[in-house]
């Protein structure tokens, strides 16, 4: 028997290759699956079977393309209802892979349909847990996404994930180990760990859900502090449940290089999106105009979906040479398909054929140090707990992932500074509010950790004490 988590750390994703005796299983594949083939035909084995542990929120599962090229049947849990051939198993129903065998647990709470795949070594004894969003490695599902359903709440669907947990995942022995979906940055939890392997005896030991001394607090706590879901969520909900095209056309469609000109002209035709996935450093020097800069080299997906929000938005790309074809699948985990070309030859061209540009005013942090007066306006998007933590005194906390709500408050003839951590989602941000017609901002390079080497005062939330550094 042989267990491989295939771990994304952009989408914070664990998917998984089990092989035993010639036969192969993929539990959550993620939509470009030449990684799982690839496995398979290293180790000479059959993929068997395709299994899901519910309809994906956020991102859009390989299952269907590894369908099409597997033949292996793709297997929900009790209830699901998909648009396209499945098995839909009952809860207790195993499945044989090689020596191994995979028991279906159903585990509803995040979502309806969820199941948790208990595997079953060659001896028969209990081994690993392949949790899904049921369970997380220092948290549980979220129980809110799937709540939009006539007579349902989140405190319904967090009493069932309850239910699930103490009545088929806590009576299991503490060395079963833990495989589950998501780590640390995965939007479907609030309170994950940044490991991605755990035995369930430690969950039980340590995860503050599991703890709880009844139903009533343990949903009262894991429905507290829930953020907003990001907006492209239903969408990917049902490109899992009904269908999407194949890889092979996506990229097809995307692949287009376009000239300068062509390029302009597309622009003004389709009104589409111009993203820019360079560097942070590089956009600031120099982009097309309304151009949004969300970079490669980042946690690229997510942002994407949570800023742009409507999956069937056109979008042309501004791509370092060479990276289109990464782009576009890194897009299209997050159902983003509509990609209709890329600046052929990248910004080089477009300025070398005298198109008009654009620059983003970053200063370095020690300027932004000089600069500091007691009415000096600073705007940090970072996440609430890293302001929490430590912030420049007297900065308005005003995150990324809000800014579609915050924007419109500016004032547009005060000028205010803006930062982050590193410069990565400030400069975001600087894009973003210099399409929407802001100038009169500057946005501080290296973020926080840049302004906290100089003399800048900072706040520690917890103390509200100010720290002057010398």
């Amino acid at each position: 028997m042989h267990i491989e988590q295939i771990y994304t750390g952009c989408l914070a994703q664990g998917a998984y290759y089990i092989s035993s005796a010639g036969e192969a299983a993929i539990i959550d594949p993620l939509r470009d699956t030449t990684p799982y083939l690839r496995r398979a035909e290293k180790d000479g084995v059959k993929i068997k079977y395709i299994f899901e542990t519910h309809f994906h929120a956020d991102f859009v599962s390989g299952h269907l393309d590894l369908q099409k090229e597997t033949g292996a049947p793709i297997i929900y849990g009790p209830g699901a209802d998909p648009a396209f051939e499945a098995i839909i198993a009952t809860d207790g129903q195993e499945f044989k892979i090689g020596d191994v065998t995979i028991k279906v647990l159903h585990t509803p709470g995040h979502t309806l349909e969820s199941v948790t795949y208990l595997l079953k070594d060659e001896e028969g004894k209990d081994h690993a847990i392949f949790s899904g969003d049921t369970l997380f490695l220092g948290d549980v599902g979220r129980p809110d996404l799937a709540q939009k359903m006539d007579g349902i709440t989140k405190e319904d669907l967090a009493g069932m994930l309850y239910d699930s947990l103490t009545k088929k995942i806590m009576p299991l022995a503490d060395d079963i180990i833990v495989y589950p979906a998501h780590g640390a940055g995965s939007a479907c939890g609030k309170n994950m760990m940044k490991e991605t392997v755990d035995t369930l005896g430690h969950q039980k030991e340590i995860n503050y859900a599991l703890n709880q001394p009844d139903k009533a607090h343990f949903i009262k706590a894991v429905t507290d502090g829930l953020l907003p879901p990001p907006e492209y969520f239903p969408a990917n909900v049902l490109m899992n449940k009904q269908g999407y095209k194949s890889m092979d056309e996506v990229l097809k469609k995307g692949l287009m290089a376009l000239s300068p000109a062509d390029f302009e002209q597309a622009a003004n035709d389709t009104r589409a999106m111009i993203l820019d996935t360079r560097d942070n450093g590089d956009f600031a020097q120099g982009f097309v105009p309304r151009s949004v800069n969300i970079g490669l080299r980042g946690d690229f997906a997510p942002w994407v979906g949570a800023l742009i929000g409507d999956v069937s938005q056109p979008i042309l790309l501004v791509s370092n040479p060479g990276t289109e074809t990464e782009v576009i699948e890194r897009l299209s985990r997050v159902g983003f398909d509509n990609v209709i070309g890329y600046l052929n030859g990248s910004f080089e061209a477009w300025k070398n054929a005298g198109k008009s540009i654009d620059i983003i005013n970053r200063i370095p942090a020690e300027q932004f140090a000089a600069e500091l007066k007691d009415d000096t306006t600073v705007i940090d998007v970072r996440k609430e707990s890293e302001y929490n933590a430590e912030h420049v005194s007297d900065a308005y906390n005003k995150p990324l992932g809000d800014i579609s709500h915050w924007l419109k408050d500016l004032d547009h003839n005060k000028h205010f500074y803006i930062h982050c951590a590193g410069g990565y989602r400030s400069m975001i941000a600087a894009s973003i509010l210099q399409m929407h017609g802001y100038r009169n901002f500057s946005e501080v390079a290296g973020g926080f950790n840049a302004i906290n080497k100089t003399n800048v005062p900072v706040t520690d939330f917890v103390c509200q004490s100010r720290v002057f550094k010398q």
